[in-house]
């Protein structure tokens, strides 16, 4: 029992003592965390960050005046053939390419009349059918692109001499036998007749190549 009340007297002493001990480490603690961490007020950061600036962009290049202005920009170069020939070559697919696809049977009838020596009544037939297609495609794209094409102006050529031989087989037929011994006479006989029908043939078979390798 003495001993302890001993022990109760010793540690009335000691409490004191360790309370101030704590409560003094607890203070400076409690100091040093301020305005820091969670245990105080969060720190401000609107010091510590910049606050952003419009920025203006300027051009690389510089503004063309009247770059916008209708009156201002140069026209297409449609009148020159190498325009149209190089930069609208891929246009070529088009109406034009269709129609002109028409008109290579024709020119495949007649060379084979030609081949196979057909009287003048069928390649009179023949060549007047051809020549009234190529006027109506003549007529259809004159002024136009297309007729900067190379396959229309050897359509026009070609239309030419198909007009020009059936006129002579239609004529010989009828004033041979009247001007066989004059100079006039002369183009009307067989051998003139055979070697422009040869010329023909090659003409025809140039512009069916010509159509075919603008598909």
């Amino acid at each position: 029992m003495k001993k302890f009340i001993a022990c109760l007297i010793l540690l009335s002493f000691a409490l004191p003592s360790h309370a101030f001990f704590w409560n003094r480490k607890d203070k400076a603690l409690e100091k040093e965390l301020e305005g820091k961490g969670y245990a105080g007020t969060l720190p401000s950061l609107n010091d510590k960050i910049e606050k952003s600036k419009t920025k203006v962009s300027t051009p690389i290049f510089e503004a063309q005046e009247g770059f916008n202005d209708p009156s201002e920009l140069k026209p297409v170069p449609k009148d020159n053939p190498a325009f149209i020939d190089i930069i609208q070559k891929k246009d070529k697919s088009s109406e034009y390419v269709n129609d002109a696809n028409e008109i290579i049977p024709m020119l495949e009838k007649l060379v084979d009349c030609i081949d196979d020596n057909e009287n003048v009544q069928l390649f009179v037939t023949k060549a007047n059918l051809l020549t009234m297609n190529i006027d109506h495609l003549a007529e259809k794209y004159n002024g136009k692109p297309e007729s900067y094409f190379e396959s229309f102006r050897k359509l026009q050529e070609v239309n030419r001499y198909v007009k020009s031989i059936a006129t002579l087989r239609r004529e010989a037929v009828t004033y041979q036998r009247y001007l066989a011994y004059s100079t006039t006479g002369s183009i009307y006989n067989p051998e003139n007749i055979s070697q422009q029908l040869q010329y023909l043939l090659e003409e025809l078979n140039t512009t069916i190549l010509l159509l075919r390798d603008e598909n």
